[in-house]
């Protein structure tokens, strides 16, 4: 289970603007919830979506998006593998401080 705040939905955004893709927010009638393009880098969320779509939108493209995990922070790495591997517990902590 995913922690539903606006913190954790800022840790998100935050691993996704350290890596090569670009995140907007937009209107939108996306079925899914988002619209990835995946030639231009770029992720398109609804923006109608309340913070639970939001989050578990954002979930799923970490999920299925290639990420460069290496070029990303400590603690976003963390975040991102751990997303990817399905450990529940360090997405339902506060992810780790960054050293």
């Amino acid at each position: 289970m995913v922690k539903y705040s606006k913190s954790f939905l800022h840790k998100l955004e935050d691993a996704i603007a350290e890596s090569d893709y670009i995140l907007r927010y937009e209107k939108g009638n996306f079925k899914s919830g988002y619209c990835l393009l995946n030639e231009s880098k770029i992720i398109l969320v609804n923006n109608f979506y309340p913070l639970e779509g939001k989050i578990n939108s954002l979930v799923e493209i970490i999920k299925t998006v290639e990420l460069q995990v290496t070029g990303l922070s400590k603690k976003n790495q963390e975040l991102v593998v751990a997303l990817r591997s399905g450990d529940q517990q360090l997405t339902l902590e506060e992810t780790p401080a960054s050293s």
